[in-house]
């Protein structure tokens, strides 16, 4: 439990002042002018600050706004946070936005090289992958007429040179000049 005692308030009073003293026209507020109301066992209270020219309190605007700017220093002068010291009416402070070890771009860039990097290897991986199987595999012959010209064939124990079935030959002597120009 947290021991709330008369040093506490003065610690309390001393810190609200301080605040009021950041703001303008506020530097000659002293501790007395920090007035705590309804303290209770469980720390429970309300406070007002007073205005020592005019003798009357100061708007709660204003008290609110020194609090809000001097709030961390606050806190750790109790060792508390904003999760156990709770002030109505004033919003909890926000942490500073963290800034990154690295820059954004950098994380982007290092990925979209990674990528490009692996693609570029897959490609040429399989590029070579390709063409060791090509060259394990054995030559295709289209045609069974290449198959024919590259066998010599033997009759009667003679070796014959095979015909030519893709162009043809035209013997000439069994020609005649009639036969080429033949009418319909």
């Amino acid at each position: 439990m947290y021991a709330w005692d008369t040093n506490e308030e003065y610690l309390f009073k001393a810190m609200v002042a301080f605040s009021m003293r950041k703001v303008p026209n506020r530097e000659a507020t002293e501790i007395s002018h920090v007035l705590l109301c309804n303290v209770t066992q469980r720390v429970s209270f309300w406070f007002v600050v007073t205005d020592p020219s005019k003798n009357h309190t100061l708007p709660a605007v204003e008290v609110q706004s020194a609090i809000r700017m001097n709030r961390n220093r606050i806190n750790n002068a109790f060792s508390l946070n904003d999760q156990t010291l709770e002030f109505l009416k004033i919003p909890s402070t926000l942490a500073p936005p963290t800034d990154p070890s690295v820059p954004i771009w950098i994380i982007i860039f290092g990925v979209i090289f990674c990528i490009v990097i692996v693609a570029i290897t897959l490609l040429i991986l399989s590029g070579i992958r390709q063409r060791r199987r090509k060259n394990k595999e054995p030559p295709e012959v289209d045609d069974t007429e290449d198959k024919c010209e590259n066998m010599i064939t033997v009759e009667n124990g003679i070796p014959c040179d095979p015909l030519d079935m893709k162009g043809g030959h035209i013997n000439e002597a069994f020609m005649t000049e009639d036969e080429r120009l033949t009418p319909l």
